[in-house]
């Protein structure tokens, strides 16, 4: 069977349905599937080729909108060319569209349904898209339903990546999830990378050895809270006088903060995928004061890498760490839970080993790429029987 995955952004460029797609990609191929990944193009990308992991790769031209977050189709000449490759030459058997916010989820939609093929939504958000700007907000709301009514004529089949992502398509558009495809990690595989990454985090920012660390890695932009973490350091150090903060990642806010850096804090910027793990693995704490997330992908990381997380209860991070046991759900992404849980955190190293412990052995049970593609190839599998009824 052919499966296309449908994503808007896809790797190099780092997040959490990128990896999502990736993952997922692989280990259909893994199953005997082929795979292709129809994606947005990027400078410098050829518009079709094979990865060594045999996923087939297809970048279909794009406005690269608000800095290249958000990519628009862009139909052209090019673009037309490489849709008759899609469906004509490659024909998919079965399409996995990813978020309902993106222009190239509504094409899917489209071509999928004029050539009978069947077809998936993946939703992975728990929140409206959000700006700092309220007219903009309300827009994108307006957008997002408008968005969300004409796929669901075209798309029979949702699902989420959490269960709070199932609960948000239902309360914001009134479509009911078929069931979870959850994110997820590869407990074994992340630890090799790590590995394979910085091997003194704490030694390359100039830190004594045994300094308390807090990590953070992700994208330097309000929604995930890094800001929120670099203001919390000053009132964290009056607790515990020699902790650190490192973050990776880039973003908007990245020269801002560079800007008011508050001591004991590092901004790494963009690092490799191996590096932020190594990162994540050798932290007393990782913390993600994020303000919306279907399931976090690095919180799954720290949890497969047995560093204690620190996270706001938003997405899947609720289902990870369903009490304090498993690690700290902060109220809000506030300066003062932040301080609170960080503080709390780096004084008990019993707590951190016990909740260390638990989470890995919970994400294990539920959250690995081998239950996900296990769901995901069923809930295939019951849509090409119906689609052959």
């Amino acid at each position: 069977m052919t499966i296309c995955f449908f994503s808007a952004q896809y790797l190099p460029t780092v997040g959490g349905v990128e990896r999502y797609t990736y993952n997922l990609a692989k280990r259909v191929i893994r199953r005997g599937h082929r795979a292709v990944v129809v994606t947005s193009a990027l400078a410098g990308l050829p518009a079709r080729e094979t990865d060594p992991d045999g996923i087939e790769i297809l970048r279909l031209p794009a406005f690269g909108l608000m800095g290249g977050r958000f990519p628009v189709v862009r139909p052209c000449a090019e673009f037309r060319r490489l849709s008759k490759t899609l469906w004509q030459e490659i024909r998919p058997d079965f399409v996995v569209a990813n978020n309902l916010f993106y222009t190239l989820s509504l094409y899917a939609a489209f071509a999928a349904k004029k050539r009978k093929v069947p077809a998936l939504l993946i939703n992975h958000g728990t929140q409206y898209l959000m700006t700092g700007n309220p007219v903009l907000v309300w827009m994108g709301k307006v957008y997002e339903h408008m968005l969300a009514q004409l796929i669901r004529r075209r798309i029979d089949r949702f699902c989420a990546v959490s269960g709070a992502g199932a609960d948000w398509l239902w309360q914001a558009f009134g479509i009911k999830a078929d069931g979870i495809v959850y994110n997820a990690v590869d407990p074994a595989e992340l630890e090799q990378l790590a590995a394979g990454g910085e091997k003194d985090w704490r030694g390359r920012s100039g830190l004594e050895k045994n300094t308390p660390l807090i990590g953070f890695s992700g994208r330097v932009i309000p929604e995930k809270g890094a800001d929120k973490l670099c203001d919390a350091m000053a009132e964290i150090r009056k607790a515990v006088p020699d902790a650190a903060a490192i973050l990776a990642g880039d973003g908007n806010l990245l020269e801002a903060l560079r800007a008011r850096c508050p001591q004991g804090v590092f901004l790494a910027g963009k690092v490799s995928y191996e590096d932020s793990l190594a990162l994540i693995a050798q932290s007393d704490l990782f913390c993600l004061p994020t303000r919306s997330e279907g399931f976090a992908s690095t919180v799954l990381e720290a949890a497969a890498l047995k560093t204690p997380i620190l996270t706001t209860p938003t997405g899947g991070s609720v289902e990870l760490l369903p009490d304090g046991e498993y690690g700290t759900l902060m109220p809000d992404m506030s300066v003062q839970a932040i301080v609170e849980a960080c503080v709390r955190g780096l004084r008990d190293t019993q707590w951190r080993r016990r909740a260390a412990a638990n989470a890995r052995a919970r994400l294990c049970e539920h959250f690995t790429w081998d239950k996900s593609t296990d769901t995901l190839l069923e809930m295939i599998g019951r849509a090409c029987c119906k689609e052959e009824k």
